[in-house]
């Protein structure tokens, strides 16, 4: 217990003096982080802090629910096997371009991860074997997923969040810290293709992770991965979009529990 909420202390600053950042480095070596998502692009959501991570010594797992079989995005590609298998290797582009992690894909049903949740065999039950599985499997200290907005409110995303947020918190006191990627209200882009997408109450957003020029590079260099998903256009504008609006040098978490350990306040953007 005490190693992980060491691990809560160390991720959730962002004004780091020079003492910190000792205990931060020594601190990171020993850290797991599991991403788990809906689709490949989903980790550009949270990119420069997984890149941080990655950076500073911790080891990554990233699980896929799907393959992303049904979105063709911009490709003209039709839905079914070969558009999953494209995307699977943009995917794995993009983890790579981040610094690199164990990928792993469920290639269940883009698109019906929600289908009858609470039927035996579903995606959703077949989802939640995987998540017990991994976290027996690794000593996580972290795991990163879908807030419970989904971002946009796409039902893959929130089932993503029910299930891993479920499978969490049925652990013991030594559960890996939770943490849900958020938009803090106010700092929403005022384009009309993100006027679905969440904002959360900043006072909730506790935790920040600060990220430099060499994270928010390698995610322009993952977002170039996802040809299928974006125009060249919104490749180059997507990173720069959310560096300058959104994120402004941290992006920032909501921790999905309560915790005895008080996360330190984030300094202002």
């Amino acid at each position: 217990m005490l190693r992980k909420a060491l691990a809560l202390l160390a991720f959730s600053t962002t004004a780091l003096s020079a003492s910190t950042s000792v205990a931060q480095d020594a601190g990171a070596a020993s850290e797991r982080v599991l991403v788990v998502l809906a689709h490949p692009d989903d980790e550009l959501v949270m990119a420069p802090a997984i890149a941080r991570a990655v950076r500073e010594g911790a080891a990554l797992t990233v699980l896929y629910a799907t393959s992303g079989d049904v979105g063709p995005g911009v490709s003209g590609m039709e839905p079914g096997a070969g558009l999953a298998a494209v995307r699977e290797g943009e995917a794995r582009c993009s983890i790579e371009a981040l610094g690199g992690g164990d990928v792993r894909f469920l290639q269940l049903g883009d698109g019906q991860l929600a289908t009858n949740a609470h039927h035996p065999g579903s995606a959703a039950r077949h989802l939640a074997d995987a998540v017990d599985a991994l976290l027996d499997e690794q000593d996580f200290t972290r795991v990163l997923t879908w807030g419970p907005d989904g971002g946009y409110g796409h039902p893959d995303h929130r089932i993503v969040d029910a299930v891993v947020t479920e499978r969490v918190q049925a652990r013991g006191e030594d559960r890996p810290v939770l943490l849900y990627p958020g938009i803090p209200a106010g700092t929403l882009p005022e384009i009309p293709q993100m006027q679905s997408w969440a904002v959360t109450a900043p006072d909730l957003l506790s935790v920040s992770y600060a990220y430099d020029a060499a994270d928010l590079d390698r995610m322009r260099r993952a977002t170039q991965c996802h040809a299928t998903q974006f125009s060249a256009e919104d490749r180059a504008a997507l990173p720069e979009l959310f560096d300058q609006t959104i994120w402004r040098g941290s992006v920032h978490f909501r921790p999905a529990f309560a915790s005895s350990i008080a996360p330190e306040e984030p300094n202002g953007d």
